[in-house]
């Protein structure tokens, strides 16, 4: 038995998507690894490196939108349910998706650690693992507190992970590869970390 079958729990999708529907503003739940969790409510940096990202995105590829509330579906059989920081598909990408919209078109996912006990976990660990089994051909982690920008790329399904990881200083420049093909300077992201 593989160790994500000894951790999915008996909870269906079905439930946990009635469950999340039911969560008051301030939770934010997602379903990942059959278990549920909560995400951290943002502090003002994080909104405000969610909303430089966007602006760069605006800049770089405007024909492309990073959407910051979209959830999506991953994991094996789409039984995970996630709500990254950013997603970035063509304009239009989630319209009449619901909810929870699946990966395809997805050409990056976004997450800016929290400062809470679960970041290392959620963030370097697991979502990783189930972006790349989805296939999304990008994740970046703005990662506050090592003061890094971490790309991920060249998604393995099979291994679960990617197979390039490329780790940047803030104050350095960042390329995000085709299919994204954006450079970022990140040496703003200095200023929105503890």
């Amino acid at each position: 038995m593989t160790v994500m079958a000894e951790r999915m729990s008996h909870m269906s999708v079905e439930d946990f998507e009635q469950i999340a529907s039911a969560a008051p503003e301030t939770v934010t739940l997602e379903f990942i690894g059959g278990r549920i969790e909560e995400k951290c409510v943002p502090d003002g940096d994080h909104g405000t490196i969610i909303m430089w990202l966007i602006r760069q995105c605006m800049q770089g590829r405007p024909e492309l939108d990073l959407d910051p509330t979209q959830g999506l579906k991953v994991g094996e059989y789409r039984k995970g349910r996630v709500r990254p920081d950013g997603s970035l598909a063509p304009i239009g990408h989630f319209a009449g998706q619901g909810e929870w919209a699946g990966t395809d078109g997805v050409l990056m996912t976004v997450e800016v650690t929290s400062y809470d006990g679960d970041t290392d976990r959620r963030d370097r660990q697991e979502k990783p693992t189930a972006y790349a089994a989805a296939g999304i051909p990008v994740y970046l982690l703005i990662d506050r507190d090592a003061c890094q920008a971490v790309v991920h790329t060249h998604p393995s399904a099979e291994l679960g992970c990617y197979l390039d990881v490329h780790r940047a200083p803030f104050g350095e420049q960042v390329t995000l590869p085709d299919p994204v093909g954006i450079t970022l300077d990140t040496e703003p992201l200095k200023t929105y970390v503890r």
